[in-house]
């Protein structure tokens, strides 16, 4: 797997801003991928150093619509947070 494929995108939500703060970053990375390779490719991607990655798979949702096609799910996707050395930061996301 390439390092973009393992880092689908910056997760953009009130609490990964707080995180920032605290030099952790929130990412949806792919639903198979470690700890080990997440941390190397956010060292590739961004030139940061990794000092620890937690990860959770967040559950799929059932959404309900009207009409023939009543209930609609969205499956599982993974979560990555990431904490880099003190003092690092990422610069592209802090836009």
């Amino acid at each position: 797997m390439s390092v973009y494929d393992i880092i689908i995108r910056p997760l953009e939500t009130e609490k990964a801003y707080i995180l920032r703060e605290q030099d952790k970053y929130v990412f949806v990375v792919h639903l198979h991928a470690n700890k080990l390779e997440i941390a190397r490719a956010v060292e590739d991607i961004y030139g940061v150093d990794v000092q620890r990655v937690r990860t959770m798979v967040m559950p799929g949702k059932i959404n309900k619509q009207r009409g023939r096609r009543g209930v609609m799910r969205r499956g599982p996707w993974k979560k990555a947070i990431v904490s880099l050395v003190p003092g690092q930061r990422i610069e592209e996301l802090e836009a």
